[in-house]
């Protein structure tokens, strides 16, 4: 069968890989101010001076940083996340897609595909969330973010390696992403349309947002300290200290013993949003492009 034959689903291999990919890029532009607000809470645990604040005053940084520059901060980190939809989307719906493919599975993706494609895919995703973070470092002093030609030239400098910070936290981030929001998702949102769509008048964009808000709490809570942990290790400046995978566990282990639980969970409640927001658009969105792609074959 080729990859451009329309399957039992209505839509070939690539039309799904393409829908996947629309999916994607209106996911990126709708949450991407709740991404940037997200990260500077996270970002600004510490003080100009390198002390650990109380999440309060982060959260009142961020919105300092907001109010200040609304759309630079609201739009910071579009250009990297849309370039990473190809960059990022591309090596991981294409494991994704390419090993159910093989398989045989002409349904959803299943869980062995999700942890191949989180785990393969994590090298080609990380040096774009790198960028992306690091062009949001200078908002609080400046108001405005970093060229991404300025940030490659300093990792040129350290023959790219700067890139590849937080790849490790970023695999485990990945693989919760997918297995919770790529396999997850469409299985829960399936079985909440058979059980309430024949009871209630509740349509399928409906079910898609119940079962967003269902599977995103599970997420957050699994993902958030792995978040917070790349945002340790890929907010510290390029040309200054490294920071490890150990030395930023001990500054999440420190923030916890301060700060309690809040300090672990710095940025849940906006990561709880951010995740509806983004499960229900980028689903949303895929399932309307199919929904194109087989109104498209079925005049063929």
């Amino acid at each position: 069968m080729s990859y451009f034959d329309v399957q039992k689903n209505g839509v070939s291999p690539f039309q799904n890989f393409m829908c996947y990919l629309g999916g994607s890029a209106i996911q990126t532009v709708g949450d991407n101010p709740v991404t940037a607000y997200r990260q500077l809470v996270q970002q600004y645990a510490k003080n100009a001076k390198g002390e650990l604040v109380k999440p309060e005053v982060a959260v009142q940084e961020a919105r300092a940083v907001f109010k200040q520059s609304p759309v630079t901060a609201s739009l910071s980190g579009l250009t990297p996340r849309m370039i990473g939809v190809l960059f990022k989307r591309i090596p991981k719906f294409g494991i994704l897609l390419g090993y159910t493919t093989i398989t045989g599975n002409t349904g959803e993706p299943g869980f062995a595909a999700a942890t191949s494609a989180s785990i393969l895919s994590a090298p080609f995703i990380n040096p774009v969330r790198m960028i992306e973070k690091q062009q949001r470092t200078d908002l609080r002093k400046t108001g405005k973010e970093r060229s991404v030609i300025e940030i490659i030239k300093e990792a040129k400098q350290q023959n790219y390696k700067p890139l590849f910070r937080g790849t490790v936290p970023l695999m485990g981030h990945s693989m919760a992403s997918a297995i919770l929001g790529l396999v997850g998702q469409p299985q829960l949102q399936k079985k909440i349309q058979n059980e309430l769509g024949s009871k209630s008048t509740l349509g399928q964009s409906a079910c898609n947002l119940v079962a967003s808000s269902i599977v995103s709490p599970i997420y957050v809570i699994a993902t958030n300290p792995l978040s917070r942990l790349e945002v340790i290790m890929q907010t510290a400046s390029i040309s200054g200290k490294r920071i490890g995978v150990l030395e930023a566990c001990k500054e999440l282990a420190k923030d916890m013993t301060q700060n309690g639980m809040k300090g672990i969970f710095r940025g849940q409640g906006l990561g709880l949003a951010k995740a509806i927001v983004s499960l229900s658009l980028f689903h949303e969105g895929r399932l309307f492009l199919t929904r194109q792609a087989k109104s498209y074959n079925g005049t063929l």
